[in-house]
């Protein structure tokens, strides 16, 4: 959810119109959910599920060969997923804009625990060019203010080094 919020906030600084949310039911703690961000340079009015993303991001590898995370999605589609290599050739002919990113290598280096959601962004914004790099410091500044200088220095340096390490 902190990924997709993170991405709207972002998309606000950059003019976007903006909404995220989360789509789970009675889970427990650690199951996997999906969260979507809708942004549009348009007025946004409908608040239901995304069922044809443009772009998808993979937080969890593991997901790939248990869930149909790719449900909805087309040759189109900007996926995004945190794996150090490509370990599904399948997906390569699926998808043309399909990468990789070692999201976990750097949040274990950075924060010492696999905490991935706002390490991804990097990625995000350096692929899709929807926001920017200054834009997403700046929305991971707001969002955890409340959390003290160093969480968001460490925030930020994982995204800036995601998003430099990035083809």
């Amino acid at each position: 959810m902190t990924a997709a919020e993170l991405i709207a906030l972002a998309a606000f600084y950059e003019g976007y119109e903006a909404q995220a949310f989360p789509s789970f039911g009675v889970e427990r703690t650690g199951a996997p959910i999906q969260s979507f961000a809708r942004i549009s340079k348009k007025t946004i009015i409908t608040r239901e599920q995304i069922y044809e993303p443009t772009i998808l991001i993979i937080q969890d590898s593991t997901l790939l060969d248990t869930v149909d995370v790719f449900s909805g999605s087309t040759k189109e589609t900007i996926v995004i997923i945190n794996s150090a290599k490509n370990n599904w050739p399948k997906l390569t002919a699926k998808f043309k804009k399909l990468y990789f990113t070692a999201a976990t290598e750097v949040a274990l280096e950075i924060f010492g625990k696999n905490i991935v959601n706002t390490v991804i962004l990097g990625a995000f914004a350096k692929y899709t060019n929807l926001v920017s790099l200054a834009s997403l410091k700046k929305a991971i500044s707001e969002k955890f203010k409340d959390k003290g200088e160093e969480i968001i220095n460490k925030n930020i340096k994982a995204i800036e080094k995601i998003y430099n390490s990035v083809v």
